[in-house]
């Protein structure tokens, strides 16, 4: 065989095996959205949870590990972790927090646009719940500009929706809160993630409700 010849073959094989590594990538996500969907809105107990997203988090790492070029097992390792900080809260976790910013950044300039800017719409949602300097990164101009670049890629999209709703509520932008709350409450349902959008609307609706509490007064 000659160089040219085993060099295509070289090729040919190297490409065959793309679709293999993006379906097992693909895979480890879809298992990853769905544990953390189980652990967020079905676990209940503090210590229940964090036992069941350190477990999570040694998985995430682990897929990350074996797709370190690929955004999306990096923006879902940074959302498990970031949900590991928001059940401790307080200034034990703020190191927590930290890591999930490195990982949506990281993913940010990976692809912009994974999993309908996902990432942005995360790192937004820190940005607002976070404290502020000198104590932790926290900024609400930062934050906003995020969100907008998540809707921007997902206009109709339940978490973008919902974390902009989030972060106008918290700002107590209340007319245009209630806009984007609805928005999120009637996006379109996700293929596979009936238990996080049923979760989500719960979110959602108890967010509207403090919304329309503060219109009324």
């Amino acid at each position: 065989m000659t160089f040219t010849k085993t060099l295509l073959s070289l090729c040919l094989m190297a490409a065959a095996t793309i679709p293999t590594f993006a379906q097992a990538a693909s895979a480890d996500v879809t298992g990853l959205q769905q544990e953390w969907a189980r652990i967020k809105y079905q676990v209940s107990g503090k210590d229940a949870q964090l036992q069941a997203i350190h477990a999570l988090e040694e998985t995430a790492a682990q897929t990350v590990a074996a797709n370190p070029n690929s955004a999306e097992p990096m923006i879902w390792q940074g959302i498990i972790l970031a949900t590991d900080a928001g059940i401790v809260k307080g200034m034990s976790a703020l190191g927590t927090v930290k890591q999930a910013k490195a990982l949506f950044e990281k993913s940010l300039q990976l692809d912009p646009t994974a999993l309908e800017g996902s990432a942005q719409a995360s790192l937004g949602s820190l940005y607002y719940q976070v404290p502020g300097w000198p104590v932790a990164f926290g900024d609400d101009a930062k934050a906003e500009e995020h969100l907008k670049a998540a809707l921007k890629i997902n206009p109709n999209g339940i978490d973008a929706n919902y974390f902009y709703g989030d972060f106008l509520l918290q700002a107590k932008r209340y007319d245009e809160a209630v806009t984007y709350l609805n928005t999120a409450l009637n996006a379109p349902a996700r293929a596979g993630r009936q238990v996080a959008d049923a979760g989500r609307k719960q979110e959602i609706k108890q967010a509207l409700a403090e919304a329309q509490k503060g219109l009324a007064k």
